[in-house]
């Protein structure tokens, strides 16, 4: 294999683990995304309006990923936990880091929806 062959296949790698990594800050298991809702954090499903009416978790709100930095308003103050999920976790994982730049301080990331059951 040529040095151009292992660069290009070292540069994928890198850029495959970067995402899994990227995914999975903020992450958190279902057990501590099932107290925070039940103390009151918002759940938010970030998945398209079809996605959302189709199957959604029990208590969830839904404000898909292209209108969430539009209508943060609606998920009260910047300092009060919010528990974003989506169909994979990479909408969700998204998600999280466009509130976490809008000062939103406790975001998390449950990941796909199945994680909650």
């Amino acid at each position: 294999m040529d040095l151009q062959t292992l660069l290009t296949f070292g540069a994928m790698a890198a850029i495959v683990a970067g995402f899994t990594l990227y995914r999975r800050v903020g992450t958190l298991s279902r057990e501590e995304a099932h107290r925070l809702v039940k103390e009151g954090a918002k759940l938010v499903d970030v998945r398209s309006k079809a996605e959302f009416t189709a199957l959604h978790l029990p208590g969830a709100i839904n404000i898909p990923l292209p209108e969430l930095s539009g209508r943060d308003a609606k998920l009260g103050a910047k300092n009060a936990p919010v528990v974003l999920y989506c169909a994979s976790g990479s909408r969700s994982a998204l998600g999280r880091s466009m509130l976490k730049g809008k000062g939103f301080t406790q975001v998390f990331n449950l990941g796909a929806m199945s994680r909650w059951n």
